[in-house]
């Protein structure tokens, strides 16, 4: 498919700044209207345009009809994991049995190595984990928008909940917007926009104050990762691997004297 003009870029623009209307400033109704503007306007510029934008905007849709801050009682889980799981279905259907579309894939086995470089980079995602996840997580006080964890049980939900939220992450924002997003535009400028859905989801899910300092340039890499190895294995792998220390640190923040083993 072929580039679109730079007039494409408005909707787009609109779209993402629809779901930082409704994840991070938590305004629905302007959040809604910033989304059904985008997509009007798409459908005036570009037809195709319209209809990957729309089916984005039809997970953000289903995203939004709950809260995604950070609660792991069992029916939050049961709720939480049915309505992302439907926002990735949701348009993957549409788009491969309606559209008749092949641009949302999930390319788990590619028949390609991992570079020597691809795999030096995941210890470094996990020692640049470890160097600043818990100057974020306590310094700004972050961590308390997640519950504290005592009981096993309690313990055995965060880690699922952290798991289960950093693969569908990739499956979202990478493997359906970024990839519906860079038919139409440049890498780059597919890769800002969706980054900034991204950093909004994540700022509801819990990461708050200097937050966006860490998860805007992580989702900018995501999508730079995902563009050169074409692997959702390799860029969930490098996403589950900072998650670890996601979920460690946040065990140790509400339990000083548990996993003492981080520099702050």
């Amino acid at each position: 498919m072929g580039k679109t003009s730079r007039w494409g870029l408005i909707p787009a623009a609109m779209l993402s700044a629809s779901a930082v209307l409704l994840f991070a400033l938590r305004m629905p109704v302007a959040g809604y209207a910033a989304l059904a503007g985008g997509l009007a306007l798409a459908l005036v510029i570009d037809r195709a345009l319209f209809r990957d934008l729309a089916l984005i905007g039809i997970g953000l849709v289903i995203i939004s009809s709950i809260s995604v801050e950070a609660n792991i009682s069992y029916s939050n889980i049961a709720l939480m994991g049915t309505v992302l799981s439907l926002s990735v279905a949701v348009p993957y259907l549409l788009s491969r049995f309606y559209f008749k579309d092949h641009a949302i894939r999930f390319p788990i086995r590619t028949g390609q190595r991992w570079t020597r470089l691809e795999r030096a980079y995941l210890p470094i995602v996990l020692l640049l984990g470890y160097l600043i996840l818990p100057s974020y997580f306590i310094g700004s006080g972050a961590f308390q928008n997640w519950p504290a964890v005592t009981a096993p049980d309690e313990i055995a939900r965060l880690f699922v909940g952290v798991g289960f939220v950093g693969i569908w992450d990739e499956l979202f924002f990478i493997c359906i917007a970024f990839a519906l997003l860079r038919r139409h535009f440049a890498d780059w400028q597919a890769n800002i926009l969706q980054a900034v859905i991204f950093s909004s989801f994540l700022w509801e899910l819990g990461y708050q104050s200097w937050g966006p300092l860490l998860t805007v340039p992580f989702a900018l890499l995501q999508g730079y990762t995902f563009a050169r190895t074409r692997s959702l294995t390799y860029v969930v792998c490098v996403h589950l691997l900072f998650d670890v220390v996601v979920f460690l640190v946040l065990v140790h923040a509400h339990n000083r004297h548990w996993l003492a083993i981080f520099l702050y």
